[in-house]
């Protein structure tokens, strides 16, 4: 299977990429700019300057693109958007690195932990903008599309236990009560799911146990 891993220099994009070559996935990096450091062939270009002709002969394209300042929190969607653009009516899968603040809080699924009080202020501006991401893909019956939730603590720093529980469109939480995940683990499950192919033009998410 060959995988493309867009962004694939971030933080969450390097574990992708490292939990697909380490399960046997022929992998390319797509980079803006230049980084030797990921070990594999890369494709140097802006993400807004792909085509669908980039993408011919892979299987799946796993974007890993996040921004983090407020004024290119629009980004989220129009780099979404792009994408499935370019991989309209094709075979290649389209999987996101997505965001929490989507999930809803019961099987009801009419309140959205962005909706609730306890939900930090300071994250709800890039949270509702990731959910607006969420909204277009699940207008596109044109795209294979999937999208991953991490947990509302995805933690850089943690262990990859190679465990992780799945969940659906409702947030869950692991053993202890806690919303948490790794970008490790994370990887580890986004991964999985190429081969899985559980959730194709749906929203999955993922928790995982802290230590």
């Amino acid at each position: 299977m060959k995988i493309a891993v867009v962004a694939a220099n971030g933080r969450v994009g390097r574990l992708v990429v490292k939990e697909a070559v380490d399960k046997g996935y022929e992998v390319v990096a797509f980079v803006r700019n230049e980084d030797k450091t990921l070990g594999i062939q890369a494709v140097e270009k802006d993400i807004m300057d792909l085509k669908s002709e980039d993408f011919k002969g892979f299987d799946a394209v796993i974007s890993a693109f996040g921004v983090w300042e407020e004024k290119n929190f629009g980004q989220q969607s129009t780099v979404i958007e792009h994408l499935a653009d370019i991989l309209s009516n094709s075979e290649t899968r389209l999987l996101i690195v997505g965001g929490a603040g989507s999930l809803y809080t019961d099987e009801s699924l009419k309140v959205q932990l962005i909706d609730t009080s306890e939900f930090p202020k300071e994250y709800l501006a890039l949270a509702t903008a990731s959910s607006h991401s969420l909204d277009l893909l699940r207008k596109r019956d044109d795209v294979k599309w999937t999208y991953l939730s991490p947990a509302g603590f995805f933690d850089a720093e943690g262990i990859r236990t190679g465990e992780y529980k799945l969940g659906g469109e409702v947030a869950i939480v692991n053993s202890k009560g806690e919303s948490y995940i790794s970008y490790a683990d994370f990887a580890i499950a986004m991964v999985d799911e190429l081969r899985n192919k559980n959730y194709i033009q749906k929203r999955f998410s993922v928790v995982g146990e802290k230590r």
